[in-house]
C-alpha cells in the first residue's frame, strides 16, 4: 500500500507522514513495551518476533500475553482477541464506502496495516467518501502516510523490545507503562456521551468481575459495554446522529 508510488509521490502522502509523526514516540513506548512483555510471559524471541510480523494489533497482544501465560485454553484466548479488536468492525463498516473501488489485495493490505490512529487521522482529514479519481488517489495517499509511520513505528519498537527483553529489568514497570499507553489511547477516543458511556460502563464491569478466571472480566467488560450501548441507541437516549459527527 505506502509503497505504491502514485502515493509516496502525492502531497498528501507527506500530510500523512507528518500527522502520524506526531505520535510515533507513543506507539514506539507502546510496542518497546509490547515487545518486552511477550518474551517475559515466555514466549521464545523468534516467537514474539513472529507474533508482531503477523498479529500486528498491540491491544489483542496485550490481552492474550497473560492468557499464554497462564496456559489458558484456545477458545478463551481466541475470544478475548477477537472481543478486543471488535471495534475495527466499525472501523472497517466507516471506510467501506472510501475502500470498496480498490482490488480486494489492496483493501486486504490496507485492513491490516490500518491501526486504531491512522483510523482516527484519516476519519478526521476525509469524513465523506471520494467523489472522483484525484480524490481516492489524495485519500489513499493520505492514509499510507499515516500507516507507513505506524507500522514502522511500532515493528521497530517492537522487535526492539523482544531482542533487549532480557536485559530491561522488569522493575521499570513496563506493565504499568502499558497500561497508560492504553489508557492514553482509549481517552482520546472518547469524544462523545455514548462513547464516555461505554468507557465507564466497561470500566466498571471490569473492576466488578475481576475476580474472574481468565482474565474473563475482559470479556464481561465488553459486552457489558456493547450492550448498554446497543439499549441507549435503540431507545435514542444518545440524541440524534451523534455518532455520526464525532467520527
Amino acid at each position: 500500500m505506502f509503497l505504491k508510488r502514485i502515493y509516496r509521490e502525492h502531497p498528501e502522502y507527506r500530510l500523512g507522514l507528518q500527522h502520524q509523526a506526531t505520535v510515533a514516540m507513543g506507539i514506539a513506548a507502546w510496542g518497546l513495551m509490547t515487545g518486552v512483555a511477550m518474551v517475559k510471559s515466555g514466549l521464545s524471541p523468534l516467537e514474539a518476533s513472529l507474533m508482531t510480523l503477523l498479529v500486528y494489533a498491540g491491544s489483542a497482544q496485550l490481552a492474550a500475553i497473560p492468557l499464554l501465560g497462564a496456559g489458558a485454553p484456545i477458545w478463551v484466548i481466541l475470544a478475548t482477541a477477537f472481543c478486543v479488536n471488535l471495534r475495527f468492525i466499525v472501523f472497517s463498516v466507516h471506510l467501506r464506502p472510501h475502500m470498496m473501488h480498490l482490488p480486494r489485495w489492496e483493501r486486504l493490505v490496507t485492513g491490516y496495516l490500518t491501526g486504531d490512529l491512522t483510523y482516527v487521522y484519516f476519519a478526521r482529514r476525509y469524513p465523506h467518501a471520494p467523489q472522483n479519481e484525484a480524490q481516492q488517489v489524495a485519500q489513499h495517499a493520505y492514509l499510507a502516510g499515516n500507516c507507513a509511520i505506524n507500522y514502522g513505528a511500532w515493528m521497530v519498537s517492537s522487535l526492539l523490545g523482544v531482542a533487549l527483553a532480557n536485559v530491561i529489568p522488569t522493575a521499570w514497570g513496563l506493565g504499568f507503562a502499558g497500561i497508560l499507553a492504553l489508557l492514553g489511547v482509549g481517552c482520546s477516543l472518547v469524544t462523545s456521551r455514548l462513547r464516555a458511556v461505554s468507557a465507564g460502563v466497561a470500566a466498571s464491569a471490569a473492576v466488578v468481575a475481576y475476580a474472574l478466571p481468565l482474565k474473563l472480566n475482559i470479556l464481561v467488560a465488553i459486552a457489558s459495554a456493547v450492550a448498554i450501548c446497543l439499549v441507549l441507541e435503540a431507545t435514542g437516549k444518545t440524541g440524534p446522529h451523534e455518532e455520526a459527527r464525532h467520527v
